[in-house]
């Protein structure tokens, strides 16, 4: 008898060897381009939304990152899930994946955000969804300074309101152009759509500003069709500047609404194409501000036109740490895209002039080697009156990485911007609040400009706190303007500057910015300005 249970026990034995033989285990797993070969079927899909802090690890499983999760309301499932570019009882779809990833990083609520197949059985794959919270709720005090000038503010915002996405804030701030009470709110995905609404109602001190947007984008590279539709005005007074000082000043009154409609064939053989029509009314006034003496008014402008526009976009996008952001995963588009518009303005529909509006841009990423980053860019945009270019404006930029380690990067960057009988609204400015850190804000001005930065970037191990990144770098700015404006005195020639900064990017806030804290120090100029100049600012990059 105990023989006969022991040949049983083995030949059962032997069974169940056999059966796990035929089909693996969970754990192995196939990769994506082998799961799309074999047809898989998307199964269960598994939503994990985590909170702000980790406590299955000891550096954060402290009293006061406990008391943060437990107030903090985790992002809803459904919130995650509305956002998947794939649902159960789908084809398998690698890239569908990798975009849904993306789509997920670039909520303002979620640090970062993995998907990725976790188990494979009878032809069906399950999905893991993974993501982590930021804290979205910021009140508080928020300074700056830049080309010599300081700004504040004041604020609460809750860029995740009971964890479903939404943005609502309250604030005042003050800046060398006005203060202002402001209030915002904003759904990206109403009722559990693509279709996101922003409205916004400002009260400043030299007027104030209110308006909607309503717009349901091409969310991902495969969407049919878009549509959108926006409203507002704005009243303020505007300054003109030369040498960082103001030299006159204007109020203008803007009215203006859009509408659009898009349509796409979707992502095919690598690209996808768009198509769009819209209407756009553009109404501006302008006056002499109060006190000033108005000998530098830009003229009225109405602009009223229907426009088509094309656009082609390549499915080609990179994924990187330690460039822009400090211990953050980035994505970069590797790929081309390219869009042109062209609008027609007539007395007929209401408009005070007749004109071609035209605009295009382009922008071109690519990776030379696994160390080497390019991205490129391009713009030209502007309008056609009586066979003359008005208010033409050219903009290009090339940003260049160099990964020299997981710590080191040398970073260098060129922009160019030529201007062609500019409005007079249209400044085009130099100085310490876009790029030419050690000098004053807005400080030369002209027909055409550059701007060259190299820096070499730091990313330390520090954390402190577990709540910000640290990194730091040193930099040369070099930049000038050319041209004749009736605004600006002539051009000081080549300006230079260097400098060290500090980088504290949060890893935990919502806010999603880098607090820079430069010291640059001019090498020309005129002698009058500060010979070292502090930045502080919070920037979307290093």
């Amino acid at each position: 008898m105990q023989l006969a249970m022991l040949i049983i026990i083995g030949l059962l034995s032997l069974a169940a060897a056999a059966a796990e033989a035929a089909e693996p285990p969970a754990s192995s797993l196939p990769t994506g381009p082998e799961l799309e070969r074999a047809g898989a079927i998307v199964g269960d899909i598994y939503i994990e939304a985590q909170n702000i802090f980790d406590l299955s690890d000891p550096r954060e499983n402290k009293a006061l990152y406990r008391a943060a999760n437990a107030i903090h309301i985790k992002t809803q499932e459904r919130v995650i899930r509305q956002q998947l570019l794939f649902r159960s009882g789908d084809r398998y779809s690698e890239r569908l994946l990798q975009e849904t990833e993306r789509i997920l990083r670039s909520a303002r609520y979620l640090y970062d955000a993995s998907v990725r197949p976790i188990a494979w059985r009878d032809g069906r794959v399950d999905i893991a969804v993974t993501t982590r919270d930021v804290w979205t709720l910021n009140p508080g005090i928020s300074f700056g300074r830049r080309g010599g000038a300081n700004s504040y503010g004041f604020e609460i915002e809750e860029r995740n309101l009971l964890g479903t996405g939404t943005a609502l804030s309250l604030s005042h701030k003050s800046s060398v152009d006005r203060d202002t009470n402001e209030i915002e709110y904003q759904d990206p995905h109403i009722a559990g759509t693509w279709v996101s609404l922003r409205a916004r109602y400002a009260n400043n001190s030299d007027g104030s500003a209110h308006g909607f947007a309503l717009d349901r984008p091409f969310y991902a590279l495969d969407t049919r069709w878009a549509a959108g539709v926006a409203a507002g005005e704005d009243e303020r007074i505007d300054s003109l500047y030369d040498r960082g000082k103001i030299v006159d000043a204007f109020r203008m009154q803007q009215r203006g609404a859009g509408a659009s409609w898009g349509w796409s064939g979707g992502l095919q053989n690598g690209w996808a194409r768009r198509w769009r029509v819209g209407w756009i009314f553009d109404d501006r006034q302008f006056e002499a501000a109060p006190g000033w003496s108005g000998a530098l008014v830009p003229e009225n402008r109405k602009l009223v036109y229907p426009w088509i526009s094309y656009e082609m976009v390549q499915d080609d996008y990179g994924k990187y740490i330690n460039h822009d952001q400090i211990g953050r995963t980035e994505d970069f588009h590797l790929g081309t895209r390219w869009s042109a518009l062209l609008g027609w303005s007539d007395t007929a529909f209401g408009a005070d002039r007749k004109a071609l509006i035209f605009g295009t841009a382009v922008a071109r990423g690519m990776a030379p080697s696994n160390k080497t980053t390019l991205l490129l860019s391009g713009s030209f945009g502007g309008r056609l009156e009586s066979g003359g270019l008005e208010n033409a404006l050219f903009d290009a930029s090339a940003r260049y990485y160099v990964q020299q380690s997981s710590r080191r990067l040398f970073f260098a960057s060129v922009q160019a911007t030529i201007g062609s009988n500019l409005d007079l609204d249209q400044q085009v400015l130099l100085g310490g609040d876009n790029g030419l850190r050690g000098y004053p804000l807005r400080y030369q001005g002209g027909t055409a400009r550059a701007l060259a930065t190299v820096e070499q970037r730091y990313f330390t191990n520090w954390y402190p706190f577990r709540l910000f990144r640290i990194g730091g770098a040193a930099f040369i700015d070099v930049g000038r303007t050319w041209g004749d404006t009736p605004v600006n005195t002539p051009s000081l020639g080549l300006l230079k500057d260097i400098g060290v900064g500090l980088r504290l990017a949060s890893t935990r806030s919502g806010l999603g910015n880098v607090i820079h804290v430069d010291l640059a120090i001019p090498l020309d100029g005129d002698p009058a300005i500060d010979k070292v100049q502090l930045v502080i600012e919070t920037k979307a990059r290093f």
